[in-house]
């Protein structure tokens, strides 16, 4: 029976934030709000926990999990070949609304999926999730619906979807909005826009002048 909290309530938030992160240690998936919507996580480094997590979602290995840190020095043993316009959008905009593509490094021990050597990865602007993220580590993150559904913007929405195959539901109330992040592939010299959410490519623009777009 999966368990529900509400981190709206400071005594709810603590037992919550405790079992979301024993839940997370013994393999099992949770939800959590973020910035944007809500994502059902996992341990990134359960190479078992991440199958749960895309056949929670009805979702192929062909759609690999983003991962989500809580804090930017995180990067330091996840990615590799990591420029310095890579980093000047980590400074500028996280935490925040934007998944950067990079090349993971080879010695890492995980299987997010077909993700061809590379990891998307964010940091949220979302307190609940950053207590989350920074007690268990990086965790695989993916949008809290059924695959072909909308993405939840509220707690009662994911669990209608996804029920008990989660283990415990971090209820924060309605997030900000359903935008998704903005995706940049950082794995070449000019910075791609590969999927233009919550930041505008003139945003980026302000940090990254010769970004690219996508066709």
């Amino acid at each position: 029976m999966a368990r529900r909290y509400d981190t709206n309530d400071a005594t709810d938030r603590v037992t919550g934030l405790r079992e979301a992160a024993s839940a997370v240690r013994r393999g099992e998936l949770v939800v959590l709000p973020t910035d944007t919507v809500y994502g059902i996580g996992a341990d990134a480094f359960s190479p078992e926990a991440v199958g749960d997590l895309l056949e929670a979602k009805g979702r192929g290995r062909n759609m690999p999990s983003p991962v989500l840190i809580g804090s930017p020095n995180t990067l330091h043993g996840l990615v590799t070949d990591f420029s310095e316009l890579a980093w000047e959008l980590v400074d500028a905009f996280w935490p925040g609304a934007l998944t950067l593509v990079a090349k993971h490094q080879p010695s890492l021990a995980w299987d997010l999926g077909e993700t061809h050597g590379t990891v998307a990865v964010r940091m949220p602007l979302h307190p609940v999730a950053i207590e989350l993220l920074t007690e268990v580590g990086p965790m695989a993150v993916s949008s809290a619906n059924l695959t072909g559904h909308p993405a939840p913007e509220d707690c009662d929405a994911a669990q209608a979807m996804l029920g008990d195959s989660v283990s415990v539901y971090l209820d924060g109330g309605p997030t900000p909005g359903n935008v998704p992040s903005s995706i940049v592939d950082v794995t070449r010299p000019v910075p791609v826009l590969l999927r233009e959410g919550a930041l505008s490519p003139d945003e980026l623009r302000k940090v990254v002048p010769d970004l690219e777009v996508a066709n």
